[in-house]
């Protein structure tokens, strides 16, 4: 009897992390033995494979594309891979695939028709912002990136601070790392003074700092975070 093939969800690393300590045994194991991958960078995919597994020729991998911008034939024709009973992997730019990540496409495909999905075990910059930010980790809510806009973004964010104080949640978003300090500017405009905010930098990484303070304090105390990775979370105290 032939073994049904999987789709396997491999984190990556968050950033030049060592990938002893972020990435398990049994993941290296699991990209040994494929060829077949489906990725959000090509560039940044390869590089991660070479690391984890130096011994695997880049030549005989088979990749494809999927990120924000595949739709249409290009997203049918990597759903089709589904057909071929072949192990694939997925590989997110960073962190887990699937979550806040394009590759959530073909992961709702593969469970249209039935095709076994493998979620891996690594590190996720959201889980592991939300338990050192001391906040709700029994509610919580993720929104991903917040609008550019100024005034839709000072909206957005008095509506999350204002689910805060009626459910207790903890919300969760994220910025362009270019754009962090003057997301932090805009936050300590707007939120009130003693809402919780937390900044989760460079998880994983040597550089690595979490901060969790009031507004007030954000207001009085130095930060630069500027390209550096980052996820945010604010809490009605």
């Amino acid at each position: 009897m032939i073994e049904q093939a999987k789709l396997y969800l491999i984190p990556s690393l968050l950033g030049e992390a060592n990938p002893q300590s972020s990435i398990p045994p049994f993941n290296i194991e699991i990209i040994r033995k494929l060829n077949l991958f489906v990725v959000e960078n090509e560039k940044s995919a390869r590089k991660f494979i070479k690391l984890i597994c130096p011994e695997k020729k880049q030549a005989e991998l088979e990749i494809y594309i999927l990120d924000k911008n595949t739709e249409g034939e290009d997203l049918l024709e990597i759903e089709e891979l589904l057909s071929r009973n072949q192990d694939i992997g997925i590989i997110s730019e960073a962190g887990l695939p699937a979550v806040a990540d394009p590759g959530a496409k073909l992961v709702e495909a593969a469970q249209r028709v039935n095709f076994p999905v493998v979620p891996l075990v690594g590190p996720s910059s959201i889980l592991l912002a939300l338990m050192a930010s001391g906040m709700n980790g029994q509610k919580f809510a993720f929104h991903g990136y917040l609008p550019i806009d100024k005034n839709e973004r000072k909206k957005k964010l008095l509506q999350l601070e204002k689910e805060s104080t009626l459910h207790g949640t903890a919300q969760i978003f994220m910025e362009t790392p270019y754009r962090n300090n003057q997301l932090i500017e805009d936050l300590n405009k707007t939120l009130a003074s003693s809402t919780l905010l937390c900044v989760a930098c460079d998880l994983t990484l040597p550089s690595e700092t979490v901060v969790t303070k009031s507004i007030k304090e954000w207001k009085t105390r130095k930060y630069d975070f500027h390209k550096r990775p980052a996820i945010f979370i604010l809490q009605v105290n």
